[in-house]
């Protein structure tokens, strides 16, 4: 029989490329692509998630694949409202009351960005909403002790936005968002294998590429894939042979814009917390610092040893789910 309860407490990443949700004592419950089908001619909303993330590129007229989140931040109000709505219903089921949310925010978001966070949660159905620093989230889910005065430096690379941040006693000491992450990535590699083989390629296939051969270290042995795409000069269907160099000269150019960032935030870095960051390393978190070679790159530029952490693509939800262990002090 269902039971009904109080609502539950949610932590959820509003990423770019991915929702990812945590329910207190339940760990992670819903890791759905943030991509929202929608018919223009009804405003209804057709599919969301996984079901609708089939349908980019491949929709009729009337039905349109979209993702709500531009770079780390809401571009479609009324859209992203109906996404939340529909992935705080299918976690809440029949409870009650409604659940309090905290929510992942970029480092950088202006006033304006966040209240049209906290609204479209309050209108998706939430009670209270919190937000959270993305690079605070990451490291707390990485397993940094943020509340010791040590500097701890976490590069946490998404789908829209990358955040850089130098954390000591539990807050940013210096820290940048910069809008270069995993879907520049796939951008720059749909343009290069244009300009390269004449050929137009759809961002799913660019993504496939980027997971399954992408590099930014060259690598011992070269990798290669076959991919389809439309050939430009005849416009019909080609299959071409990839190769992971070719990813790299594709890469190079976002990867360095992510190291150069990191670069300037340690220079602005206290001394204090300079040495200490010298010392433990830097933690590297989200989907898009699984790039193979990220981490060594970073290592090689920087002089600093640079660590993976566990379940990297989880960790800002983990940590929001942690953080929602003290939100009972916040709602105080």
């Amino acid at each position: 029989m269902f039971k009904f309860g109080l609502g539950q407490d949610i932590g959820i990443d509003l990423g770019t490329a991915t929702v990812i949700a945590y329910v207190k004592g339940k760990g992670v419950v819903l890791r759905e692509p943030s991509v929202v089908a929608v018919d223009s001619n009804t405003n209804e909303v057709l599919a969301v998630g996984q079901e609708a993330r089939r349908m980019l590129g491949r929709t009729p007229g009337n039905i349109i694949a979209t993702r709500p989140l531009r770079e780390g931040v809401i571009s479609d109000y009324t859209v992203t409202e109906k996404m939340l709505k529909y992935f705080i219903n299918k976690i809440n089921g029949k409870a009650i009351f409604s659940p309090r949310t905290m929510i992942c925010i970029p480092s950088m978001v202006t006033e304006v960005e966040k209240k049209a966070v906290i609204d479209a949660a309050t209108q998706a159905g939430s009670r209270k909403v919190f937000l959270i620093e993305e690079p605070i989230a990451a490291a707390i889910g990485a397993g940094i002790d943020i509340a010791k005065p040590c500097g701890n430096m976490v590069v946490d690379i998404g789908g829209g936005t990358t955040d850089i941040a130098v954390i000591s006693l539990g807050g940013s000491v210096e820290s940048t968002s910069l809008k270069v992450a995993g879907d520049k990535f796939d951008e720059y590699i749909a343009k290069y294998i244009k300009k390269k083989h004449n050929i137009m390629i759809g961002e799913r296939t660019a993504e496939d590429l980027k997971i399954n051969i992408g590099c930014v270290y060259p690598k011992i042995q070269d990798t290669e894939m076959e991919i389809r795409g439309r050939d430009l000069s005849t416009g019909l269907p080609k299959t071409v042979t990839i190769y992971s160099s070719e990813m790299l000269e594709a890469l190079i150019e976002p990867a360095m814009m992510i190291v150069d960032a990191v670069h300037s935030v340690l220079e602005k870095t206290p001394p204090e917390l300079s040495a200490d960051i010298s010392d433990r390393g830097i933690y590297m978190t989200g989907g898009g610092c699984l790039v193979d070679g990220l981490d060594k790159l970073l290592q090689e530029k920087t002089g600093i040893n640079v660590m993976i952490a566990n379940d990297a693509v989880s960790c800002v939800a983990l940590g929001t789910g942690k953080a929602l262990d003290n939100l009972d002090s916040l709602d105080r």
